[in-house]
């Protein structure tokens, strides 16, 4: 028995074990009205960036793929915000209508051919000219997006709204997809790349493990530190990571790279050997590939055949799931004392620049100090809490200062702006944990129309604003370049005084507060976290506050 393409599609959404799929108008109406009726809650958000980036915070919230449509006309922007859910590796189903073939080349109205757009930031694309494509083009896609590297997948289906596909029939059933969650596959390494990673690793003296954001994937912390402990080794993170294992723990050195504290690569560039798991060696990670130095040996574990020898030749190479490998390599290493000294020296350093920057957590200073303002949010997130940052400085305060014990970090991976729309989208997948938005001001102020979808669905998030009135990270090297000329410099990277964050979410009928002491962080935390509502702190900071700057071994 043959049903429609929009109730088709509605129903193997449905039973995917979706809870929302993400959209502006005008797309799918008719396979929307059916998930609504369904028990899936359409969310339609005001720009098609701000409804992926919904989409991917979901897909990491979960495991299950992000979905989100637009229509043709929307296709191009779209496109764009799938940037930061394929850097991260986040599994995304994007849908666009597109204009139907015989309407090709003909300068149809609005039409830009959409191949060209999704290429660069998707694992795979396919068109779907009619419905009784669905089934199989569906399932591929699904399947593609959720094996590793977990990444963005674009359907293109015929007609503007994509009304060609749903108005046509499937004869098929709808697919049982609840079962393809990422990742997919979790492949057991060969034996003998175990024995040689032992091998390596039991006679180097110095190891330092640097846990990328595959170990966040494949959820192996335990036996990350496990392995760990065995090699007394120092374990440090990409930004991504951070929390794969807690940030108190001794073992635990910090984040690595361009968003970290001054020790973290010092202890890479000390070790004589590295351990990388699920790391993509990238020049953020690597500070510019500065660290390690050149020549550092590498044993390197992931489950992406592609990542080995990228940037750092691989003395052994371990292709398999992360927690699969590490639960293996954690048998085959001796249980034998080792030496500690390499360790204790990185455990010295963390606890040194502890107190250098003891100070700056508990200044009274006004403007407040962020440093300030991240020490209250440590001792303010809830256990179950996702902490959900933006990029740029957001990235560095919270990767060096906010301790993750027991919550989940979730981090943009370069798009600004990408934190408030993914926190709404985190909600969604996570409705019973509160969810804490760190962003700037500047990053803040691309989607505050969100304001009024979260009004709307009832989405209740801490919007956390670390207002210092212009893009701070870049602050003292404008001033630089300007000769010192503070009125240059804010011409080119100062706001106004009109913003009042708190006030404009008052306006969209949420709760606002302002907050200028640091007295009064804490309480209007506590406040924020108890409401059953999206409430907006505007945390007025200090733009001469520098955020912990990282180091360059050997200058």
């Amino acid at each position: 028995m043959s049903i429609t393409g929009a109730e088709w599609l509605a129903r193997s959404l449905a039973a995917s074990g979706q809870t929302h799929v993400f959209f502006v108008d005008a797309v799918l109406r008719p396979t929307l009205l059916a998930l609504s009726r369904l028990g899936v809650k359409p969310v339609l958000a005001h720009t098609e960036k701000a409804a992926v980036y919904m989409a991917d915070a979901y897909a990491r919230v979960s495991g299950r793929p992000g979905v989100v449509a637009a229509q043709s006309v929307g296709a191009a922007n779209l496109a764009a915000g799938l940037q930061d859910a394929f850097l991260a590796r986040a599994p995304v189903i994007a849908m666009t209508g597109r204009k139907v073939a015989a309407h090709q080349h003909r300068n149809a109205y609005q039409e830009v051919a959409h191949a060209p757009l999704f290429q660069a930031v998707t694992k795979f694309a396919a068109e779907v000219a009619a419905a009784d494509e669905l089934p199989q083009r569906l399932r591929q896609a699904w399947a593609a997006a959720v094996s590793v590297p977990a990444r963005p997948v674009h359907l293109d289906l015929a007609g503007l709204q994509a009304e060609v596909i749903e108005q046509g029939q499937v004869a098929a059933p709808p697919l049982e997809l609840g079962a393809l969650a990422a990742p997919r596959f979790r492949p057991h390494p060969d034996p003998a790349a175990i024995a040689d990673a032992a091998a390596a690793l039991s006679r180097a003296r110095r190891v330092a493990i640097i846990a990328g954001d595959g170990t966040a994937l494949s959820d192996c912390g335990a036996e990350l530190l496990a392995v760990a402990e065995r090699l007394a080794a120092p374990i440090l993170t990409t930004l991504g990571a951070r929390g794969v294992v807690p940030t108190t723990h001794a073992l635990h050195a910090g984040v690595v790279g361009s968003y970290s504290s001054p020790p973290a690569n010092r202890v890479v560039a000390g070790a004589e050997l590295l351990l990388l798991v699920g790391c993509d060696s990238g020049d953020q990670v690597t500070h510019g590939w500065r660290v390690p130095p050149a020549g550092t040996p590498v044993v390197q574990i992931d489950a992406d055949p592609l990542e080995f020898d990228r940037s750092y030749p691989a003395q052994v190479a371990v292709l398999a799931d992360p927690r699969a490998a590490l639960a293996a390599l954690a048998a085959a290493l001796p249980d034998a004392p080792r030496d500690r000294a390499f360790l204790e020296d990185a455990q010295g350093q963390i606890t040194e620049f502890g107190a250098e920057i003891a100070p700056r957590l508990a200044s009274d200073a006004v403007p407040i100090d962020p440093a300030r303002l991240c020490a209250e949010l440590s001792r303010s997130l809830p256990e179950d809490a996702i902490l959900v940052a933006d990029t740029g400085y957001s990235g560095i305060w919270t990767g060096t200062l906010i301790e993750i014990t027991t919550q989940t970090y979730l981090r943009a991976a370069g798009s600004l702006g990408w934190a408030f729309p993914a926190a709404l989208g985190a909600k969604c997948a996570a409705p019973d944990r509160p969810i804490v938005c760190y962003c700037g001001d500047g990053a803040f102020h691309y989607h505050l129309p969100e304001l009024e979808t979260a009004k709307r669905l009832g989405l209740a998030v801490v919007v956390v604003v670390n207002n210092n009135r212009g893009f701070g990270q870049g602050w003292p090297n404008v001033r630089r370049v300007a000769g010192n000329d503070s009125d240059a410099a804010a011409e080119i990277l100062r706001f106004g005084e009109s913003a009042d964050f708190a006030a404009i979410a008052r306006g969209f009928g949420l709760h606002g507060v302002t907050v200028e002491r640091p007295a009064d962080i804490a309480p209007a935390l506590r406040a924020a976290l108890a409401r059953n509502e999206t409430t907006v702190l505007d945390v007025r900071t200090d733009i001469e506050s520098r955020a912990p700057e990282a180091s360059i071994p050997g200058g």
